[in-house]
C-alpha cells in the first residue's frame, strides 16, 4: 500500500497555525487527536524558551473551546484543548485515511505521513485544496508488508538467514551451515531460500518509489 509523505502549510486562520506563527521558534507536537461531535479534542506538547506566554495565549482564540494544563515546565508544556476548527482531523477521515502521530508544528508547517490506496490519497489531495489548505509531496513510495508476502516459515528462514551471517559480505554462513541452523536438508533450505528471495525480489522491484523535490 502506497505511504506519502506531505509538507501541510496550516491555514492562517487555524489557531495552531496562527499561534506557531506568533512563536516561530515553539514547536507544538500532537500527540492525540479524535473528533468529539463538532470539535476536536487533542493533547500537544509545546516546547519554546518561554513557555508561558505561548501557553496563555491559546485562551485567546475563539475556535477554542476549551484548554487545560496538564504539565508545565519552563521550556515546555502538555496541553489538553478542544477545538471547533479540528482541519486536519476532518479533512483526513473525510477520505478515510487515519491521522498518524505524533505530528509537529513549527511555524505553520506540518510533516504527515499517510498510508492508504492510491484512491484515497488523491482523494485526500482534493479535500486538501478545497479546504484551500496548500501541501507538497515530498515523497510516495510502495511499502513491502512482509507478513502477507511471506509465509511464516519463508520469513523465520530469512530470518534465521540474515541472523547467522548468510547475506554478510563475506559470507559468514554456508548453506550448509544455514540448513543445520533450521534443521532441514541443504537442498530444501536452498529451495525455500530461493522461493522466499525471489518474492522478495519481485515486490521490491514492483514498488512504485518516487519523490518530488
Amino acid at each position: 500500500m502506497p505511504r506519502a509523505t506531505l509538507s501541510i502549510t496550516l491555514p492562517e486562520q487555524v489557531w495552531v497555525s496562527d499561534l506557531s506563527g506568533r512563536y516561530p521558534d515553539a514547536e507544538f507536537t500532537v500527540l492525540a487527536a479524535m473528533p468529539a461531535d463538532e470539535t476536536g479534542v487533542g493533547l500537544v506538547e509545546i516546547r519554546a524558551a518561554d513557555i508561558e506566554p505561548v501557553v496563555t495565549t491559546i485562551d485567546e482564540y475563539e475556535s477554542v473551546v476549551s484548554v487545560t494544563i496538564l504539565e508545565a515546565q519552563p521550556e515546555r508544556a502538555l496541553v489538553q484543548f478542544e477545538t471547533t476548527e479540528p482541519l486536519l482531523i476532518l479533512t483526513l477521515s473525510e477520505v478515510g485515511i487515519p491521522l498518524e502521530l505524533p505530528i509537529t508544528i513549527v511555524d505553520g508547517e506540518v510533516t504527515v505521513e499517510v498510508t492508504a490506496p492510491r484512491e484515497n490519497l488523491s482523494e485526500l489531495g482534493d479535500q486538501l485544496a478545497q479546504f484551500g489548505i496548500p501541501f507538497d509531496l515530498v515523497s510516495i513510495h510502495q511499502s513491502i508488508d512482509t507478513e502477507s508476502l511471506l509465509t511464516d516459515d519463508q520469513y523465520a528462514l530469512l530470518e534465521t538467514a540474515v541472523a547467522e551471517g548468510y547475506y554478510d559480505t563475506p559470507r559468514t554462513c554456508t548453506l550448509t551451515e544455514l540448513a543445520e541452523a533450521v534443521g532441514l536438508a541443504k537442498s530444501t533450505t536452498s529451495e525455500k531460500l530461493h522461493r522466499a528471495e525471489g518474492k522478495v525480489m519481485k515486490a521490491f522491484l514492483a514498488r512504485d518509489d518516487a519523490t518530488v523535490g
